[in-house]
């Protein structure tokens, strides 16, 4: 059973696979700090669930993650909730398509900001608190980071820069940290309108021939967390099987 005050920083944590994940870890006993940007609501009716389960066990925190320089004092309230920081979960993502050739700088800068550059920054800011817990890093990657995906190239880099980013972590901060990552395949279809044609397109590709649900990627967050104490370094592909095949 985890010590009582275990606290968890979710990024992107107010809708979609984010507040499955603070779920999960929120049922396993921890206190979470649900990150969010805009989507405020959701963030603040997710606590108000989580608290009525555990009083007090939740809180939100908003802010835009491309301003870095902020992200000391924002690691810093979320660990003054209760008292320190066990858990980081870069969660928060971007995801719109970018045609080579056709690609603005600022939609590259857009995703590399939100994919890249802030965990990488997060994490740093994050590093003090995390030391003096022996806590634990966990980045939601892609399995597009190692297989990119057409039509999505600057998408693609800034996950195989955040896999290059948890195996450099893992090796620089250990023994007193492990830092792992997740890669989802296909979980929650994209917000924009897919297709049926589309869809059965995709899970064809996939052995276990049917998508995935947010609580599976939250599930295998929660082993790289609680379970995991031998692994670090490593990029977990929960895809039923997809990244089996190129």
């Amino acid at each position: 059973m985890d010590p009582p005050h275990r606290s968890a920083l979710i990024t992107g944590a107010a809708r979609r696979i984010g507040a499955a994940i603070a779920e999960r870890l929120h049922d396993a006993g921890y206190n979470v700090v649900v990150h969010c940007r805009r989507s405020t609501e959701a963030a603040q009716a997710l606590c108000e669930r989580l608290d009525a389960a555990r009083p007090g066990s939740a809180r939100v925190l908003s802010m835009d993650l491309a301003q870095v320089g902020d992200l000391d004092d924002f690691v810093r309230r979320a660990a003054a909730f209760w008292g320190g920081l066990d858990v980081l979960v870069n969660n928060a993502s971007a995801f719109y398509p970018t045609t080579v050739g056709q690609t603005s700088e600022t939609e590259w800068d857009g995703l590399q900001d939100a994919n890249l550059k802030a965990p990488y920054f997060l994490c740093q800011a994050a590093l003090p608190w995390l030391r003096l817990r022996r806590g634990c890093i966990v980045n939601i990657t892609d399995i597009h980071a190692m297989r990119g995906l057409p039509g999505y190239s600057a998408y693609s880099v800034s996950k195989a820069g955040l896999v290059a980013l948890t195996q450099c972590l893992a090796k620089e901060l250990a023994p007193e940290l492990r830092v792992n990552a997740v890669a989802p395949g296909a979980i929650l279809w994209p917000e924009r309108p897919v297709g049926d044609d589309e869809k059965a397109s995709i899970l064809a590709r996939v052995p276990l021939r049917r998508p995935g649900c947010p609580d599976d990627i939250a599930k295998a967050v929660l082993y790289l967390v609680r379970d995991a104490d031998y692994v670090t370094g490593q990029v977990l592909a929960v895809d039923g099987g997809r990244s089996l095949f190129s």
